[in-house]
């Protein structure tokens, strides 16, 4: 399968790095797009675009290799995000080339589901925006040079998961866990890697106190280490049995 993870800023990724390390592991095809450079950051103050364009491509570079992932940057600007179709359009081209069989990225809530941030309430909309989009040749082809080039429109039904891990999912959505415990060290090697680079922090990386704050959901799964997601559907799937 082929598993996109879209994401505001580089390090919002570190909720689902376990999982996306355990289906790269598994031979999926996997990619993590940024919306963002994520620019507005302090540890950025005073720093050009273009600085802080190469100095993120080089810690993606980074974080994909330690994940086994691929990985695109878009320029949407960091708390400049408005969640319009221009930029689900951008996505969708994404989608058309990538063709994702499910998506991973925030919740779009707000408030009580940790998504305070507005590029993150923004990214998930146009996510979802983008699986429509993707759809419509007519719609992948605008402001395209070459209008006789048309793309292949990726209509194949996609499993959207947002995160749950944080704050209280949303009730009308089921939840599911991933058992993450074969790579749980790869998260926090990824945690590790954004707590030395963008936060400056020189000791070495509290990976038993990582570990322990990632069994939180332990009692309720029976599984030691998990990342937890809900799931929203475009196209509910038709089976056989109940299960």
């Amino acid at each position: 399968m082929n598993l996109l993870a879209v994401f505001s800023h580089p390090d919002d990724e570190c909720g689902c790095a376990a999982t996306l390390a355990k289906h790269a592991r598994r031979g999926d095809q996997v990619m993590i797009a940024w919306t963002t450079y994520g620019e507005m950051s302090s540890r950025f103050r005073g720093v050009p675009h273009s600085e802080v364009k190469r100095t993120r491509e080089g810690w993606a570079r980074d974080v994909a290799g330690l994940i086994g992932a691929q990985h695109h940057f878009f320029d949407m600007g960091d708390t400049r995000m408005q969640g319009s179709r221009d930029e689900a359009l951008q996505l969708a081209r994404l989608y058309a080339d990538f063709r994702p069989d499910a998506i991973i990225t925030w919740d779009d809530k707000g408030g009580g589901t940790f998504t305070p941030h507005p590029d993150h309430r923004a990214t998930a909309k146009i996510a979802y925006d983008a699986i429509v989009l993707a759809r419509l040749p007519k719609a992948l082809m605008e402001h395209q040079a070459d209008p006789a080039e048309e793309p292949e429109a990726h209509r194949t039904p996609v499993n959207f998961y947002q995160y749950a891990q944080y704050g209280t999912p949303d009730p009308t959505l089921p939840v599911v866990h991933v058992d993450v415990a074969d790579t749980i060290e790869v998260a926090g090697q990824v945690y590790g890697y954004y707590a030395r680079h963008m936060h400056g922090q020189e000791n070495e990386f509290p990976m038993e106190r990582f570990r322990i704050g990632r069994s939180a959901n332990s009692h309720h799964t029976g599984s030691m280490f998990t990342e937890k997601y809900t799931v929203k559907r475009m196209f509910h799937p038709t089976i056989p049995y109940l299960l």
